[in-house]
């Protein structure tokens, strides 16, 4: 099809197409204003690895031989306490201490989703997995570009769980590297000891404790530190607004979007009478397509 027909063709279809353009938009925008919107918790957190007291270092007096400030990649206690953040543990722990079972309950039974489950006998009662595919849906840890900072998000409808829910999850992980630690202290302290209860060489029974001072002071430092995996940098807050999805921003996208897909369509519906036109004359070959 030539170039002249094909702009004279979507020239005489100018207003059909700025017609479509603007119910599409009108469609989009009653859609996103549908849509209810989610406020966002967050918290700035830093590597406890990253101080000279950290508890994975053991008071050694030289962290920076370790990497510890020079290397930005989560490791030791944070990337265990990274991953509490997003574990089932976590998720379990949000069904039962929280009332995000019932919330995923309303929103699974709510239309036009519920009424065709119910219909169809399907699970309406959200679980557990329901509850980890939530926390994997709206939680996210982003690290801060040229810092080892990273930016704990959580969404979610209700304000006030949000901001319940981010404290939440922070201080199981917190919780959970502390357990850890303490008890892996408490195990190699009791060893030691019975070691030492049973140890007559002198040489030996020097190093086992100097071994058993190390793990004392691990154990004082995972009980006296108030973080031993992520220190709080900025404290967990919510906005006093929804800002998911943002609106505006999706507002100007489809400004772009509807013109576009009424172009397109109107293109097709050009190509396609012209290529019908064609095929309908008599001894008229169409050819192929690409090759006018």
């Amino acid at each position: 099809m030539a170039l002249d027909l094909l702009l004279r063709g979507l020239w005489q279809r100018r207003r059909q197409a700025a017609l479509a353009a603007l119910l599409l938009f009108a469609v989009l925008v009653a859609i996103l204003l549908r849509m209810p919107q989610r406020y966002v918790a967050q918290a700035v957190i830093a590597p406890a690895e990253t101080t000279s007291i950290a508890t994975s270092t053991l008071l050694s007096p030289m962290p920076l031989l370790g990497g510890g400030l020079l290397d930005d990649r989560p490791s030791g206690n944070f990337a265990v306490y990274l991953d509490a953040l997003r574990s089932p543990e976590a998720a379990a722990m949000l069904a039962r201490d929280t009332g995000l079972l019932q919330h995923l309950d309303a929103l699974r039974a709510a239309w036009p989703l519920g009424p065709l489950r119910r219909a169809l006998g399907l699970r309406v009662e959200a679980d557990l997995d329901d509850a980890l595919a939530w926390l994997e849906q709206n939680f996210a840890a982003t690290q801060n570009i040229a810092t080892v900072t990273f930016t704990l998000t959580l969404a979610h409808r209700d304000r006030a769980a949000a901001l319940d829910a981010l404290q939440r999850l922070h201080a199981l992980a917190e919780a959970k590297v502390r357990e850890d630690l303490g008890a892996l202290a408490r195990r190699r302290i009791a060893a030691i000891e019975a070691r030492l209860a049973t140890e007559s060489d002198l040489y030996l029974r020097n190093a086992l404790y100097d071994l058993l001072g190390q793990q004392q002071r691990s154990a004082l430092v995972v009980a006296a530190d108030e973080a031993v995996a992520a220190r709080i940098v900025s404290a967990p807050m919510v906005e006093l607004r929804p800002s998911l999805p943002n609106r505006t921003l999706l507002l100007l996208l489809f400004l772009l979007l509807a013109p576009l897909v009424s172009l397109t369509g109107t293109l097709a519906i050009v190509l396609l009478r012209h290529r019908l036109a064609a095929a309908s004359v008599p001894g008229h070959a169409v050819p192929a397509l690409g090759a006018e």
